[in-house]
């Protein structure tokens, strides 16, 4: 049987599974819909949101300035956030899988700060930055730099020592050798803790919105919520699902255009 032959029925096979996994994805979809809608207007006031009257308001919440002001304010400031996050965290990281010193020294405090819930740091960044979008961004840096430093010290640690060995052998110096052997080696454990970075960064972007009230996204959800608006607050709070799934989406197109070699089989999937 030639290659092409069997790869056939293979296709066949992988595209059957798709289809058949997106079709229930969106049987549960709108099970979760019809019960969410059946259940408010049968229990709950009329100003809690529900399906028809989210899907009502859409396009005049997506059409107003104030929202797209806000949307644009909140993802710079994720944006900017999460780039400092990932450098600073980068470095930090491949400092403490590369030396035995830095990571005994930094270990149990990075993990101790990680676990920490990042509201409790909101009233201390709060009096260090003021009511300002210098909190917002400490808030973002805060939430998302422990996961980049935790994966990229694992995947330093994790680099094969025949790697190592190899850029000896040809007298690399540390820093060639940490920028061209143990950084792209280290790249799933970035890949990973970017991931979950990213999510943890739009997070914290909207609790120091909500906890300082300045404009943004989780000021948006908090004013309109309060105003009995909560349809028009949770198009904001759909959205930032939606930024999630995307952002999620984005990583796994750029692994397999640029990074074809990691995970082929788990990301096709």
């Amino acid at each position: 049987m030639s290659v092409s032959a069997s790869a056939g029925p293979v296709a066949r096979s992988r595209r059957e599974r798709l289809s058949g996994s997106a079709l229930s994805r969106l049987v549960a979809g709108a099970v979760i819909l019809l019960l969410w809608e059946a259940v408010v207007r049968a229990y709950a006031p009329d100003f809690v949101a529900k399906p028809s009257a989210i899907i009502a308001v859409l396009p005049q919440v997506l059409g107003s300035a104030a929202f797209l002001k806000a949307v644009g304010i909140t993802v710079a400031a994720t944006a900017e956030g999460l780039v400092a996050a990932l450098i600073l965290g980068t470095a930090i990281g491949l400092l403490m899988g590369r030396s035995e010193t830095a990571n005994r020294l930094l270990r149990l405090w990075i993990s101790g700060f990680n676990a920490m819930p990042m509201i409790i740091v909101l009233p201390l960044v709060s009096l260090w930055f003021g009511y300002s979008g210098m909190a917002r961004f400490a808030t973002i840096i805060f939430a998302a730099i422990f996961a980049v430093i935790i994966n990229a010290a694992e995947g330093a640690e994790a680099v094969p020592r025949e790697y190592l060995e190899v850029a000896g052998s040809y007298r690399s110096s540390a820093w060639r050798t940490l920028v061209d052997v143990v950084l792209p080696a280290s790249t799933p454990y970035l890949l990973a803790g970017l991931r979950l970075a990213a999510g943890r960064a739009l997070i914290g972007a909207i609790v120091a919105e909500f906890f300082t009230a300045i404009p943004g996204l989780g000021y948006f959800i908090l004013y309109n919520s309060r105003t009995y608006h909560q349809n028009e607050a949770f198009v904001a709070v759909l959205l930032l699902a939606g930024f999630g799934v995307g952002f999620d989406v984005l990583v796994n197109w750029a692994t397999r255009r640029y990074l074809p070699w990691y995970r082929r089989d788990e990301m096709a999937s």
